[in-house]
């Protein structure tokens, strides 16, 4: 079980990643092979982005117990 400093650890390293691909993505030519990568990649950190936050924030209540 990681920690709740190793998780925001974790989600501070992906969101430097996605901003840096933001910065990437910018300046490609519409629908090229690499923007489509780079959308691809930024996807799946967001994806791994989500699901830390989920675990920092977790639901509570009845349901979720």
């Amino acid at each position: 079980m990681r920690t709740e400093n190793q998780i925001q650890s974790k989600i501070n390293e992906l969101t430097l990643q996605r901003r840096a691909l933001e910065s990437r993505l910018t300046p490609l030519e519409e629908n090229s092979p690499q923007q489509d990568n780079l959308k691809a990649q930024l996807t799946r950190l967001e994806d791994m982005l989500m699901m830390l936050e989920w675990v920092m924030n977790a639901p509570v209540g009845k349901y979720h117990a």
